[in-house]
């Protein structure tokens, strides 16, 4: 794994480039603290963003569906667009257009693939269950054949793309710091709740630790 991505002509930032980072380190951080990213495919010549939820292996990362999803399958072998996002705070400023947010955002270009071999698909679908709830998969009852079927992986290598990140209070125009203006930042964070058992679960069956705190955020 190379520490940093090279950057390439659809990677680079163009405008507040400083908020840009290609390392690997802030990459990996956010893809692993954000499952929720939004895919973006080419289907007869026209744009479509998906969402689904990814997950990070190593050197890349995989989302699935259904096997007969038309994005999935349009994604087989062709350029796509992965996006991760981060929401941490409303910056208000003294005037509108200094008005922003604070976020930790990945895009990722690349071609995607299919895990093709069933072995390998169980495995990725087995790593994306336990990466969120650490150890749930092991207690699962056993995928059948059709649910594999039924289900389409793809992968992404992580070798092009960048980061953006934003943090701190507002930027305003130095002769506005004297307006009367209340300016600052409303933080916005992800708040996981309290479990809520299926109605229809066996007496005597507890509420798992990894039920509790899933690895996001």
């Amino acid at each position: 794994m190379s520490e940093s991505l090279a950057v390439t002509e659809r990677s680079r930032l163009r405008r507040l480039h400083e908020r840009g980072a290609h390392d690997r380190a802030t990459i990996d951080a956010i893809l692993d603290a954000q499952p929720l990213c939004s895919v973006g495919y080419v289907m007869e010549g026209k744009p479509y963003v998906t969402p689904t939820l990814q997950w990070r292996e190593g050197d890349h990362v995989y989302w699935h569906g259904s096997s007969a999803s038309r994005a999935l399958r349009a994604g087989k072998g062709t350029e796509v667009c992965l996006s991760v996002s981060i929401l941490d705070g409303f910056v208000l400023a003294r005037s509108g257009f200094h008005h922003t947010v604070n976020s930790r955002s990945v895009t990722l270009f690349g071609t995607a693939f299919v895990v093709e071999d069933p072995a390998e698909k169980l495995a990725r679908l087995a790593a994306f269950v336990n990466h969120l709830f650490p150890g749930r998969y092991e207690g699962l009852r056993p995928d059948h054949p059709q649910d594999l079927k039924g289900t389409m992986v793809l992968g992404l290598p992580i070798t092009e793309g960048s980061a953006k990140l934003r943090s701190g209070g507002p930027n305003d125009e130095p002769e506005d710091y004297a307006l009367p203006i209340w300016a600052g930042v409303v933080p916005v964070s992800l708040q996981i709740g309290a479990p809520i058992p299926d109605p229809r679960n066996l007496p005597g069956v507890a509420v798992p630790d990894h039920a509790r705190k899933p690895r996001i955020g």
